[in-house]
């Protein structure tokens, strides 16, 4: 916080002392000490006082290893463990199919998510029977490589996400402010995940190493038992540590898609001019055009995950006048692909394969005008950034529907 103690300097500025508290809650709490001793008498440092020593005490008692929130957390980790090892022997068996395995990972972080904060009963039944009637459905489909259940196995898991996402909010599903915070769980969830994925795949391969030396091959009983354990339970582990870090204000996510959406603004201009150089044409090459709808799911994920970071106080940072930059581009790339994609239907006939680009383009350009518009009136400095956020949070059961749309109806009609 420099060299001027930033929290007495910000004594009267209750906003200015949360933000500082969000930055960095250590250094606040650092910086506190000295002004709490020399300003006692302020009624604003004593509710940070209280507030500061009831965390700490709460905190430390989160610390214990034997608190129910820990042990819940450790108890759903061992039952996604145990349920996708039972569910990959199964498909190993050919009695299912490999994507059941979502169902040994997915319904144990929804129900940490009710445990902590539980529902009433009418979402705790909607979202037990939405897990039920997909499992059900998922096995009573045909085993077979068909596009329409291909398609069916792609969108259950975007289903099945959006039903999580009704657990995590719980009784406050229709306020944006909860949505939005669900997406910033996913993005620190993938980044703290991955995290854990990497050391994991470190600790794999030195202990095949050891092994070997031993003269052993334990490669089959590892990846069948310990690693397939350890992925699917440490779903539930992440999840865990991702609220912790969520209650102090922590968005690594949302920090790491500032870094980078400039540079993709960067890439993804090269890459459209090297497009018009050579004279690639998504209307005749399909992998060209699957390769634009890649480049535009990236460049929206980017968007919402900057957008989730972004403090709604009204002030225009870069980031804000780079997101404009890449929604502007990759309106641009959805139209080229809707474009394609229609000529595709009209000149070589329906398949389910594209009826189902076809509608999550659409989706995706409609959200993008919304968000576009919704930028342009805070950048102009007509709305402040919650018409933003809203753009996105509102959005996300629209998502959720198309996928249900594809992977319950689509195997029947087509």
């Amino acid at each position: 916080m420099g060299n001027r103690n930033q929290v007495i300097s910000n004594i009267d500025d209750p906003h200015e002392l949360e933000k500082l508290f969000r930055e960095d809650p250590d250094a606040f709490k650092r910086s506190f000490e000295e002004a709490w001793e020399r300003n006692a008498q302020s009624l604003v440092l004593a509710v940070w006082h209280e507030r500061l020593n009831y965390q700490e005490e709460t905190g430390s008692k989160k610390a214990r290893f034997m608190n129910k929130d820990f042990l819940f957390m450790g108890f759903m980790a061992l039952l996604a463990g145990l349920t996708s090892r039972g569910l990959f022997h199964l498909a190993l068996e050919e009695l299912i199919t490999p994507i059941n395995l979502v169902f040994g990972v997915v319904p144990f972080i929804a129900g940490y998510f009710m445990y902590r904060n539980p529902p009433k009963k009418s979402i705790l039944y909607t979202v037990i029977g939405a897990f039920f009637v997909s499992l059900v459905y998922l096995n009573l489909l045909p085993m077979e490589e068909s596009d329409s259940i291909i398609l069916a196995y792609l969108h259950l898991p975007i289903f099945l996400w959006v039903v999580t996402g009704l657990a995590f909010t719980g009784n406050a599903y229709k306020k944006g402010r909860e949505r939005l915070t669900y997406l910033k769980f996913n993005g620190e969830f993938a980044v703290i995940y991955a995290s854990m994925a990497i050391s994991g795949m470190i600790l794999t391969g030195l202990t095949m190493q050891l092994f070997y030396f031993a003269g052993l091959d334990i490669a089959d009983f590892y990846f069948r038992n310990v690693v397939l354990f350890g992925a699917t339970g440490l779903t539930v582990v992440a999840s865990y540590l991702v609220i912790r870090n969520l209650e102090y204000g922590r968005h690594i996510a949302s920090y790491l898609a500032k870094i980078f959406s400039p540079l993709v603004l960067l890439t993804l201009l090269a890459y459209l001019i090297m497009v018009v150089s050579i004279g690639e044409n998504p209307f005749m090459d399909r992998d060209f055009l699957l390769s634009f709808n890649g480049v535009l799911l990236l460049v929206l994920a980017l968007t919402i995950f900057t957008i989730t970071g972004s403090d709604s106080d009204g002030r225009r940072m870069v980031s804000d006048f780079v997101n404009s930059a890449l929604i502007f581009l990759a309106l641009i790339i959805d139209t080229v692909a809707l474009s394609a994609i229609v000529f595709r239907l009209t000149s070589y006939g329906i398949t389910p394969n594209r009826v189902a680009v076809l509608g999550v383009n659409v989706l995706i350009w409609a959200n993008l005008i919304w968000i576009g518009i919704a930028y342009t009136r805070f950048l102009t400095g007509k709305s402040d950034l919650i018409p933003v956020q809203n753009a996105v949070t509102k959005y996300l059961p629209i998502y959720g529907l198309w996928a249900a749309i594809v992977a319950f109806i689509f195997p029947w009609i087509f």
